[in-house]
């Protein structure tokens, strides 16, 4: 069986690029958070996993998107 994959419209790409825009914000406030928690160890050291699973996740969704974006862009071309 065949996909066939619709190509974006201007205005969803757009949507996109703001999409990551505000999760590049996102991800460098975790990055920060997660630094400053590294930075007074051994305090905190409990909520280590819970802030570097959170970071590990938001950079993960922003290289998921990342690549769409570079897929999409490269249909409309």
């Amino acid at each position: 069986m065949t996909q066939t994959q619709e190509i974006p419209t201007p205005e969803a790409v757009e949507e996109l690029k703001s999409k990551i825009k505000r999760l590049n914000s996102k991800a460098g406030q975790s990055k920060m958070d997660l630094h400053d928690l590294a930075e007074g160890l051994p305090t905190d050291f409990e909520k280590l996993p819970e802030e570097a699973a959170k970071t590990y996740e938001i950079f993960r969704e922003l290289s998921d998107l990342k690549k769409q974006l570079k897929t999409w862009e490269a249909q409309l071309k």
